[in-house]
């Protein structure tokens, strides 16, 4: 990286950040005192604004760096996340956007609560909830510091702690500030700043192979080193049945996560009726359709244009190969276009960081406040606004994902992604579905549903390859691996269900048939609704 770049690309950096600081400012001196203004920004969002907002909360690092990263390094097995993060919104469209919207008021513990005694499954869902957004949020963090790091051109781990730092103070400054407003204006700006970005990329790489898309995967072969087997299933996860069970249970994980990320059930709340959460669905599935289409021309370019061993050399998980293609797309070293066309894809790269970041801060310190403390506070305790609660959680969760973010920091942001999206359908999806639509359910179920899926998937990442036991472990230096799976999700999933049937049909406690048919009516009609 010359000079130039780094300046250009840091200017650029600055410039969004500066625009992302005044929005929050300008929200924050309206007033945020209520609830319903800081989690949902008083309901006042139109479906196409939400779908932006929700389409910003999900392209996110993982699909703008990892995924082409993955489709860069593995071919055709990489370009499988795509498929798995787009198919899971149809899950979304029918099974939750508007059934959730017309039961809850702000979290997934609403739903489940409103059947249930309310402490025990608020504080289920609650840890839940914040367990799966620190998750996401270590992806977040990881690419942030790959970024920066190729940016500076200083791939020490000095500047990557230093970047995963800065990424979330501001973080945290946009959520305690400006609350859900803020945050949502901050993704509707970089959604466009993000899809401009990735039109602009995938028209140059179509031009410099003239269109010919059968040219480009040739040359993407042929650079990969692996000729045709680069093109078809098998080069990541096929070499043995493990490998084929592990993609097995990342495609379970991914098409069934995405209904139980926090981050996303809360966007469905800032819309006024059920009826727009549905449509801002809609908008969201169309924006990211053209959007994940991209990332497969970009992945393919960024192999046939940079080659699998530069992008490797200059990340091993490949999080930096769209960054790298749109400098050799602008003309390489020393060239002006290089330098403009890699500072502006940075630059995006890092609006994305920042408001996906602040989207799912927000959503877990809405979990911590109107969740664990209004169930865990002592009864004669001094009350605190929820939402003062909410801006003290922002700034310890972000202690908490900096500290992760550090450790996970040579890790795939994808891959990071896939095991937050194995915990969300294992621990969330379980008990919203049967709290939706099992009229037997119960409040032993609804507990043991959450914890029958999380406890598993935690531990059988601990127990796996990813933490221990190969070269590319967070600690390779020890071995406590007995999972062969990188992804518990094929095992946790089934284990969440199973744990909520199991608890449902042991309980004493006997379904209420009125409150069933109460949040039946609700959920379906919009009745009652908040």
């Amino acid at each position: 990286m010359t000079g130039g770049q780094q300046t250009l690309a840091l200017l650029l950096f600055s410039g969004f950040v500066a625009v992302t600081l005044g929005i929050t400012t300008w929200v924050s001196r309206r007033r945020q005192g209520s609830a319903e203004e800081f989690y949902a920004g008083g309901r006042l969002f139109s479906p196409m604004e939400n779908g932006f907002a929700l389409a910003g909360d999900y392209m996110s690092a993982a699909s703008f760096l990892g995924v082409t990263g993955l489709i860069a390094l593995y071919g055709y097995d990489g370009m499988l996340y795509v498929v798995g993060f787009l198919v899971a919104w149809l899950v979304v469209l029918f099974l939750v956007a508007e059934l959730v919207r017309n039961c809850g008021r702000f979290t997934l513990a609403d739903v489940v609560a409103a059947r249930m005694s309310e402490r025990p499954a608020r504080i289920a869902a609650g840890t839940s909830s914040v367990t799966v957004s620190v998750l996401y949020l270590v992806a977040q963090m990881v690419g942030a510091g790959s970024l920066v790091a190729l940016l500076l051109g200083r791939t020490s781990g000095a500047a990557q702690a230093w970047t995963v730092i800065g990424v979330g103070t501001l973080m945290v400054i946009y959520v305690s500030l400006g609350g859900m407003r803020a945050t949502t204006w901050i993704q509707i700006v970089k959604a466009v700043l993000l899809l401009g970005g990735t039109v602009a990329l995938t028209a140059l790489v179509l031009v410099r192979f003239h269109g010919d898309f059968d040219r480009l995967l040739l040359t993407a072969a042929e650079r990969s080193g692996q000729a045709s087997a680069f093109l078809a299933p098998g080069l990541k996860y096929g070499g043995s049945w493990t490998a084929r069970l592990d993609f097995i249970s990342l495609g379970l994980a991914l098409v069934l996560g995405t209904a139980g990320l926090p981050h996303i059930l809360s966007r469905f709340y800032t819309v006024p009726t059920a009826r727009a959460a549905r449509r801002s669905a809609v908008w969201s599935i169309g924006l990211m359709g053209g959007f994940y289409l991209m990332t497969i021309v970009l992945g393919f370019g960024a192999a046939a244009v940079v080659g699998p061993d530069a992008v490797r050399r200059s990340n091993a998980a490949g999080n930096t190969a769209v960054p790298l293609l749109a400098f050799e797309l602008g003309g390489g070293a020393g060239s002006t276009g290089g330098t403009v066309l890699f500072a502006v894809v940075a630059a995006v790269a890092f609006a994305t960081i920042l408001a996906v970041v602040a989207g799912i801060t927000l959503a877990s310190s809405v979990s911590v406040a109107h969740d664990l403390y209004a169930s865990l506070r002592r009864p004669h305790a001094k009350v605190r606004s929820e939402v003062a609660v909410a801006r003290v959680a922002a700034a310890g969760i972000g202690v908490a994902a900096i500290a992760l973010g550090l450790l996970a920091r040579d890790l795939n942001v994808a891959f990071l992604v896939g095991l937050a999206f194995a915990v969300a359908a294992s621990a969330n999806l379980p008990v919203l579905l049967y709290s939706l639509f099992w009229r037997s359910f119960t409040t032993r179920g609804a507990v043991w549903a959450v914890y029958g899926g999380l406890v598993p998937a935690l531990g059988l990442v601990l127990l796996s390859p990813v933490v221990s036991g190969s070269p590319d472990s967070l600690f390779p230096d020890v071995d406590f691996q007995y999972f062969p799976l990188q992804n518990p999700g094929i095992v946790s999933i089934p284990l969440g269900f199973l744990a909520g049937w199991l608890g449902t049909v042991t309980s004493d406690e006997v379904a209420d048939e009125a409150k069933y048919a109460e949040t039946e009516v609700r959920s379906l009609t919009g009745a009652g609704a908040v």
